[in-house]
């Protein structure tokens, strides 16, 4: 079987549709005492999966319509590890992105208003308008980018992880990256160092087959990208990616062990972008059919399905769901066009620390 070609369901999927999903501490937000999903559940998955495919086509529109401007990597078809892995975490563990982050940022609770704001460079941007689509950043979230450099954030999650373990926090730093930075330097510094300090940081890899326009098994001579983590002496597994419920209780099992002390742990999500790497992009490297082949293991349709075949959703529901998405990302559009820009007398604005502490 060829490294681009769909894995089979996973034993974390069955293990869902059987159970219910029972994986998990024994009380957490999502769920009840018992471990079963609270009532809505998915139907909560499914919405925020939905949020950000909406938001990422409406991107597509505007782009096209030179509204937006600058580098857009799109996150269409990645959606269940941004939304799966942020139900593991807690308000005050820390996220350290990439440059197709702007699924992570509306997961982690970044309003689509401050995204979208930021998308057109406007002062009420979650980055005032200075980062744009790459760099996006919300420090009341614990969102720490959005980083424009391949493999760039690692060094930077191990640095909050470090001074999370020498101030004795339980929180964690999930750090999210493509299998293209695994190829980078960084990543093998920081998993050393995160195992040798035992560091509670949860590397998260999004391995969606191609680094830019290459494929991982014409980079890589192992593409078992688990495995090789699991060389630095941490934990470490696969998980299918396409599947939110998969993903969810991976994130689960892996974040709650580094919060009780275990050290860092990898995850590597398997998964695939419908789009191209970024709106530059001709998409030349892929066949037709290898893109549609992925596509039949669309996360939403298959949470979608799931639901539907335990009467947990009709077309009535879905549609109020998107109409509800939709009129949300309309208005997030109609507030960024009216939002002003950065004053020009602030060009120099936090250049250097201002008395007081930064904004």
């Amino acid at each position: 079987m060829s490294s681009t070609t769909p894995q089979p369901e996973g034993k974390a999927r069955s293990a869902a549709r059987r159970s219910g999903h029972k994986k998990g501490p024994a009380t957490t937000a999502r769920g009840a005492p018992d471990g079963h999903p609270a009532p809505g559940h998915h139907l909560s998955l499914l919405r925020r999966m939905l949020a950000i495919r909406r938001f990422e086509e409406r991107c597509v529109e505007l782009y096209s319509g030179a509204k937006i401007r600058g580098f857009v990597h799109l996150y269409i078809g990645e959606e269940a590890v941004a939304v799966g892995v942020n139900q593991a975490l807690r308000e005050e563990d820390a996220v350290v992105s990439t440059y197709r982050e702007h699924g992570h940022a509306l997961a982690r609770g970044v309003s689509a208003d401050a995204v979208m704001a930021e998308m057109y460079g406007r002062a009420t941007g979650c980055s005032r308008g200075r980062g744009g689509s790459m760099h996006l950043f919300d420090a009341t979230h614990r969102f720490y980018g959005g980083n424009a450099i391949v493999a760039g954030g690692l060094p930077l999650a191990a640095g909050l992880a470090l001074a999370d373990r020498m101030r004795g926090s339980t929180r964690v730093t999930c750090c999210f990256f493509g299998d293209g930075a695994f190829a980078e330097g960084e990543f093998h510094e920081t998993a050393n160092l995160a195992a040798l300090w035992r560091l509670p940081l949860l590397l998260v890899c999004e391995n969606n087959l191609y680094a830019m326009g290459t494929s991982l098994a014409r980079e890589h001579a192992q593409t078992n990208l688990a495995m090789r983590a699991a060389s630095y002496g941490m934990p470490a597994w696969t998980v299918d990616g396409m599947d939110v419920l998969a993903v969810e209780a991976a994130a689960l099992r892996a974040a709650e062990s580094v919060r009780a002390g275990n050290g860092p742990h990898f995850l590597e999500a398997q998964t695939y972008r419908f789009r191209a790497h970024s709106m530059y992009d001709p998409d030349r490297y892929r066949a037709k059919s290898e893109i549609e082949e992925w596509k039949g293991r669309d996360p939403l349709k298959g949470l979608a399905e799931l639901m539907r075949s335990e009467g947990q959703l009709d077309d009535r529901v879905m549609e109020e769901l998107d109409k509800e998405v939709l009129a949300e990302i309309d208005q997030s559009v109609q507030r960024a066009e009216k939002a002003p820009l950065e004053p020009v007398s602030d060009l120099l604005r936090f250049v250097t620390s201002e008395t007081g502490g930064a904004a």
